[in-house]
């Protein structure tokens, strides 16, 4: 059976199974839990800076959770959209897919692209599923052209797919915000855009993501997220948790910042 074998395991967080573990364990513990989202922006840097605030996002969701998530990342090396159908392997072993839900999705299944390089943005996520959500499956999207009516596009693509699937679905956008400018920008941008967000508005946020030149990188997988969730009825979006790069490597003048959000 072909298998999506990790590609930054040992570079964005630990390659053996017992440190990525225990990693994660520490992230987990001292955060609070905080309802039951039904989907989450979380961040795709290393561990090392952003796994606080991707347990954060997590933690937004019931623990006892065993259904699907559908993962939607950006393409970091220009691959036009796609979805994958083929398990995932992590340190921890292997997240199987949800064919069904898959089936349902009308755009283009690419395991090429979702295997080629060392893309991170959907891989990253993918061990903080198997070890909060062990009997969860899988639906990686990744995002080609971020464009509001790419958004459009993909999220009816969603939509249909879930009211065909009818069983529980969780999302997962994963983004970060803001790249290699001073934390005081990061923080005054970051915050202006996901001032949007919180009043669920798609068209807003990304007005203000090109008006501000703010170099988030995930834009298109939130602005995804947020209009299939309002579809369903959620109308909350709550910031969780900002924190930048500059807050572990003490480089205050060229950040990454990342940010946890949950819609409920």
């Amino acid at each position: 059976m072909k298998i999506r074998a990790s590609t930054v395991a040992g570079m964005f967080y630990p390659g053996d199974p017992g440190r990525l573990r225990q990693l994660l364990s520490e992230l987990f513990r001292n955060v609070p839990c905080s309802g039951d989202a039904a989907g989450v922006v979380s961040p795709h840097a290393g561990y090392v800076y952003s796994g606080r605030t991707a347990a954060t996002a997590f933690a937004a969701f019931d623990e006892k959770f065993e259904g699907t998530f559908l993962v939607i990342g950006p393409s970091h090396r220009g691959f036009p959209t796609c979805i994958s159908q083929i398990p995932w392997e992590t340190p921890l072993g292997i997240l199987e897919p949800d064919t069904e839900l898959g089936s349902y999705i009308d755009l283009p299944v690419d395991e090429r692209a979702m295997g080629y390089g060392t893309e991170n943005s959907l891989e990253v996520q993918m061990p903080f599923i198997q070890f909060r959500f062990p009997r969860s499956r899988i639906v990686p999207i990744m995002m080609g052209y971020q464009t509001l009516p790419e958004v459009h596009r993909i999220s009816s693509v969603i939509i249909k797919a879930l009211e065909k699937y009818q069983k529980p679905v969780k999302i997962v956008a994963s983004s970060d915000f803001s790249h290699y400018v001073s934390a005081e920008k990061a923080y005054r941008d970051d915050h202006y855009a996901i001032e949007a967000l919180i009043h669920m508005d798609v068209a807003e946020f990304f007005s203000r993501i090109q008006s501000h030149n703010i170099t988030a990188c995930g834009y298109g997988p939130i602005g995804c997220m947020i209009e299939v969730l309002k579809t369903r009825g959620k109308t909350r979006c709550d910031l969780l948790e900002y924190t930048t790069s500059g807050e572990v490597s003490g480089d205050y003048d060229q950040v990454v910042g990342y940010a946890a959000l949950a819609v409920r």
